[in-house]
């Protein structure tokens, strides 16, 4: 399609509607005269001269472009006056006529221009000679023959406009016959110019014949002087139209209008019938072909330069000029030939070295005007701007798809999922709209285990997996490092969390990273509109906060509720408040009795934090533990809690009641590698034997993290003190852990021993717990220990210690030494005295 001219609207055959009648009026008036006066070939001399004239004045042509057409204003009134005034009728009809199809020969102009424009000189001049016949006789150059002449002359002008745009109409439309109509009004007045030029020559020719000579010298003169004032007015006028077309570009075009912008200015700023803009594909830009047509009202996407000379440009990066005034290019005319062009410039769009993209102009207004070299100047200027102007708005285009897009994935990034969610709130009001967020688990291991482009490749695979899985319907966007929202509309609550479970066992399957098949787990939070908020934000919120919530559950998907986001929002308020705990002394330390089961000898305790808030109350360990692991000030914690308990195990010991104490770690504290060292200051500081410290680990908290603790966990282990697996049988992989942890107890969650009084299975696994540690040379603590009954059951299974309420609950440093007091008495053994419980229950 790309050689193909598009159509033009009507037939240019509709043109004889006019053409016939002017020729028939032309022809009965010549036929009228002729026969009036049959001997005016005796005036062959003065015709010869004034169809000269005629002929140099239809050379001297000022060209008005109307649309797609141009106006040809032709000076002829002057030769006119003169033939009217000298000369019968017969030959002021033939002189013009005659002149007016030399001319159209010359320039090759088609069958049907040619015929108008011939008919139309013969009628116009046919026109004026009926006005002279109805006047009074013409007598002398006087006032009253100016007057006379004058209206001929103008009666001429009248019917040559009037015809013109009666032809534009049948030929194209209404609106370009009134466009044509305004524009050829501008010729009364060039028409009533020549007419008072046309006079005075009458005057002094009818004087003397001598007259002609000054008054060649004076036209010549006239002609020159008003060619250069054409001549400045056209350069004044183009570079004024070539300023505020780069205005337009520049304040315009980086918003995605360039070629509307570009392409209509440039077709009438170069008088040309086309105008095309070509860019070819790039990225993610795709290609680019518009064309401005002198008649159309949008913009094509075919164009009519031949493709050829568009190859050209682009190949050599320089202009290619095709027309009659450009000979270099003279092997291209063939191609202009088959596709029925005139004229074209292509002018290749320039970044650096490389070419972007090609302006091309097509067709030269006018039948008898082409393209010349200052025409391809004015387009290799626009051409640049026109360069700069793709290139930022590219530019423009990138950045702005760079802001709302994670480069890695491609996918929105935040701000563009915020927006999009206000959108479908905004839209979809009254109807449910899901935020479902993954947060992809064991990211962070595999960036450190096979660096940051294994991860990035894992991400890249989830977010392909995600879109793929997500439907047509939803929108798939990651808003930070491992986490992938998708929003949607659903039914209601059961059938998003149901969707919600789905798509994460979709993502479930293997991934290929590298060498490896990972199997990655994620975890899915659900907030819904309008059940959780209108506002985008607070629903990205709170489908994070029900992602975290559901890292703890075993099904690894979490519907919001309000109690995630207040407990949330109150650990936020308590950061400040506990630093201030934490540096005040607020913070108190209790201690919790741990008894041997076979003797109920006490033989510990362990060390608990607790914080009395002044205006929340007590809050609770979980609570402000998660609070100082987010604000870094866990060590600080850990500090607190391990000189408390040195200090008062010193003040214990130096008071002949000798106890050991048990400190929880924290995984986080455990990959700190200075927590070693600051233990063997304290201990040397408080004077307490390394063997009297116990460190719990949570094995939950060590999931993931003992390759990296393993280290740190030896040099404690080398510093003397005892280490304790806190909360065995909770994590996911407990025999491992007993073989790589350099660990001296074990400690059995309480949630088995509670109920191992009644539930077989509880039973089944402290049996099995106690069997195990025993196998590997373990002491063996047992948590919540309740009642008498579960206290038996470990003493026949074997179990060393026991610690929960049925011993004591956890108190503060003054009520445990009253608690020392009253429930236990001395007792020598062979290692020394120790404290024995009176009494149980």
């Amino acid at each position: 399609m790309a050689g193909r001219s598009p159509s033009r609207g009507r037939s240019s055959q509709y043109a004889w509607l006019i053409t016939a009648p002017l020729a028939l009026f032309a022809l009965v008036c010549l036929v009228f005269y002729w026969l009036a006066k049959p001997t005016w070939w005796h005036h062959w001399a003065g015709s010869l001269l004034v169809l000269v004239a005629f002929i140099i004045a239809h050379v001297s042509v000022l060209s008005v472009v109307v649309r797609r057409q141009a106006l040809l204003v032709v000076l002829n009134e002057i030769p006119l006056i003169l033939a009217i005034y000298f000369l019968p009728p017969v030959p002021v009809i033939l002189a013009p006529t005659i002149a007016s199809l030399v001319t159209q020969l010359r320039s090759r102009t088609d069958t049907t221009k040619t015929a108008y424009n011939v008919a139309k000189s013969a009628a116009r001049t046919a026109a004026a000679l009926v006005v002279v016949s109805c006047m009074p006789h013409i007598r002398g150059a006087g006032p009253g023959t100016w007057g006379i002449l004058a209206a001929a002359v103008a009666t001429a002008t009248i019917v040559s406009w009037l015809s013109y745009a009666g032809v534009i109409t049948v030929v194209q439309d209404r609106r370009a016959g009134q466009d044509a109509l305004r524009a050829g009004s501008q010729t009364l007045v060039t028409a009533a110019i020549n007419i008072v030029v046309g006079l005075v020559f009458l005057v002094a020719l009818d004087a003397t014949w001598w007259a002609a000579i000054p008054l060649g010298l004076l036209l010549l003169a006239m002609t020159f002087v008003l060619r250069s004032f054409s001549e400045f007015f056209r350069q004044h006028r183009t570079l004024t139209e070539v300023y505020e077309l780069t205005q337009a570009m520049r304040e315009q075009g980086t918003d995605g209008s360039l070629p509307d912008v570009l392409l209509s200015r440039v077709r009438t700023l170069m008088r040309a019938e086309y105008a095309t803009l070509w860019l070819p594909a790039q990225g993610r830009h795709p290609e680019v072909l518009l064309t401005a047509r002198v008649d159309g009202k949008g913009l094509l996407d075919i164009a009519p330069t031949p493709p050829p000379v568009r190859e050209e440009a682009i190949r050599s990066g320089h202009t290619i000029p095709v027309g009659p005034r450009f000979g270099e290019t003279m092997h291209l005319r063939p191609y202009l030939r088959d596709s029925r062009v005139k004229d074209v410039i292509a002018v290749p769009l320039r970044s650096g070295q490389t070419s972007v993209g090609c302006l091309e102009v097509i067709n030269r207004l006018g039948d008898a005007v082409t393209f010349r070299d200052a025409d391809v100047q004015v387009l290799e200027t626009i051409a640049a701007h026109a360069a700069v102007a793709v290139e930022n708005a590219r530019l423009v285009e990138r950045l702005r798809y760079d802001a709302y897009h994670d480069r890695l994935t491609s996918l929105p990034n935040r701000r563009r999922m915020i927006d999009a969610l206000a959108e479908s709130v905004k839209v979809r009001a009254g109807e449910v709209v899901a935020v479902m967020l993954f947060d992809v688990d064991g990211l962070r291991d595999v960036n450190e285990s096979m660096g940051h482009a294994a991860g990035d490749k894992l991400l890249a695979e989830v977010a392909q997996r995600l879109r793929g899985i997500a439907g047509p319907g939803a929108l798939v966007g990651r808003i930070g490092g491992d986490e992938f929202v998708v929003t949607l509309r659903t039914d209601n609550a059961e059938e998003t969390v149901r969707l919600a479970t789905e798509m994460r066992e979709q993502l479930r399957g293997p991934m290929v990273v590298g060498s490896l098949t990972l199997d990655v787990d994620t975890a899915a939070g659900v907030a819904l509109h309008p059940d959780h908020g209108d506002d985008p934000d607070a629903l990205l919120r709170r489908a994070e906060l029900a992602a975290n919530a559901a890292k703890a559950l075993p099904y690894g998907v979490q519907l919001f509720h309000p109690a995630l986001e207040s407990r949330a929002v109150r650990r936020l308020g308590l950061a400040a408040d506990l630093r201030r705990a934490l540096d005040e002394g607020a913070l108190e330390v209790h201690y919790q009795p741990k008894v041997s089961i076979q003797d109920r000898h006490l033989i510990g305790v362990e060390c608990l934090a607790r914080w009395q808030h002044p205006a929340h109350g007590e809050v609770s360990p979980e609570d402000f533990v998660a609070v100082a692991e987010h604000t870094g000030q866990l060590n600080r914690l850990t500090e607190v809690v391990l000189t408390a308990g040195l200090r008062h195990c010193r003040e214990w010991a130096d008071a002949g009641r000798p106890l050991s104490i048990a400190v929880n770690l924290s995984a986080r504290t455990l990959l700190d590698p200075r927590f070693p060292d600051q233990v063997h200051e304290l201990l040397k500081q408080y004077r307490v034997p390394a063997g009297q410290v116990t460190f719990e680990i949570s094995e939950p908290g060590m999931l993931g993290e003992v390759e990296r603790a393993l280290p740190t966990l030896y040099r404690l282990r080398d510093l003397g003190v005892r280490l304790s697996v806190d909360d065995f049988g909770t994590g996911a992989s407990s025999l491992s852990y007993l073989r790589q942890l350099p660990v001296h107890e074990v400690k059995i969650d309480g949630s088995f021993v509670e109920g191992m009084a009644t539930d077989s299975g509880d039973l089944a696994i402290v049996r099995a717990v106690i069997g195990l540690s025993r196998e590997f040379g373990l002491t063996v603590v047992a948590e919540g220990v309740e009642s008498e009954l579960t206290l038996n059951l470990l003493a026949d299974l074997g179990c060393e210690i026991g610690q929960g309420y049925l011993f004591s609950r956890p108190l503060p440093v003054e009520r445990l030494n009253m608690w020392l007091s009253a429930q236990t008495e001395p007792e020598e053994t062979p290692t020394g005295e120790v404290r024995r419980l009176r009494a149980v229950g």
